[in-house]
């Protein structure tokens, strides 16, 4: 094998090392033969930018981050893995302001055939607060690698999840819109958005709508999200959130991606309860 090939098979395009840096993610294990991880992320008491509310949106990002990267360690030679499905399940009592690292310990589940099915326990200060899933497909990995960007946001005390993510708020009739900008350093290797920054974007759409009017009292307890082509970041990208039914204890709303091609790339359902 040449030294190209090796660097290619190699490679992790789940999670490269500008997500890592953006969003303060560490390995504290890492078992390749095993297929197991754990890795660990910062949560700051974030702020959904369309409600101002708690949010628990970013732990897609861990979660696609470490149950991904358990199915990359089951791939064949030349082979990458790219998600297919993301869920997240949450106990509510455990992640109501979440503030300071969270861990998740992640391995495969079952043998792999055509996919690979990665889960996840996450864990907040020796508590476990939820899990999630990443199910991966095996790609051809190509010859070549794009270079990575260098990281051009300055993370400070102030700086917002809208800020690590490139999202902003959007009015719009009938649903709730959180524009995707570009930046190269929420991009995979293959020039997309990556699948746990998208997956945490339809979260917080999803849970804008499903609290409109309710002053964030609906917490998302579920998020379970399909991937159905590449999403790509421009001026006319982003997440449309809309409430399917609220109720006086439990609430469903479904969120889109739409890429800059305005075509819907991701498929997400949440569902809340008070």
């Amino acid at each position: 094998m040449s030294k190209a090939e090796q660097r290619v098979d190699d490679h992790d395009l789940e999670t490269p090392d500008n997500i890592q840096v953006r969003f303060g993610i560490s390995y504290d294990e890492d078992d390749p033969n095993a297929a197991s991880a754990v890795m660990s992320m910062p949560m700051e008491r974030y702020r959904n930018p369309i409600t101002g509310a708690p949010t628990v949106g970013p732990l897609a990002i861990l979660v696609d981050a470490a149950a991904g990267i358990v199915n990359h360690h089951r791939r064949g030679p030349h082979q990458w893995t790219v998600s297919s499905e993301l869920s997240l399940e949450l106990n509510l009592s455990a992640v109501e302001d979440l503030d300071g690292l969270v861990s998740a310990s992640a391995h495969v589940l079952g043998s792999t055939g055509s996919t690979s099915l990665g889960i996840c326990t996450l864990t907040h200060r020796g508590t476990v607060i939820g899990g999630g899933t990443v199910r991966s497909f095996f790609i051809d990995a190509g010859d070549t690698l794009s270079p990575r960007p260098q990281e051009t946001l300055e993370r400070t005390a102030a700086t917002t999840i809208a800020d690590l993510m490139a999202v902003s708020p959007r009015s719009a009739d009938g649903g709730q819109v959180l524009v995707q900008k570009s930046d190269p350093c929420l991009n995979n290797d293959i020039g997309i958005v990556h699948g746990g920054v998208a997956s945490a974007g339809l979260e917080l759409a999803a849970s804008a709508a499903i609290n409109h009017g309710h002053m964030g009292e609906l917490q998302t307890a579920s998020l379970r999200v399909n991937f159905l082509r590449p999403f790509m970041a421009g001026e006319n990208s982003r997440y449309e959130g809309t409430a399917i039914r609220v109720g006086r204890s439990t609430a469903v709303g479904d969120a889109r991606a739409i890429g800059d091609d305005g075509k819907v790339a991701l498929v997400a359902r949440v569902t809340a309860y008070r």
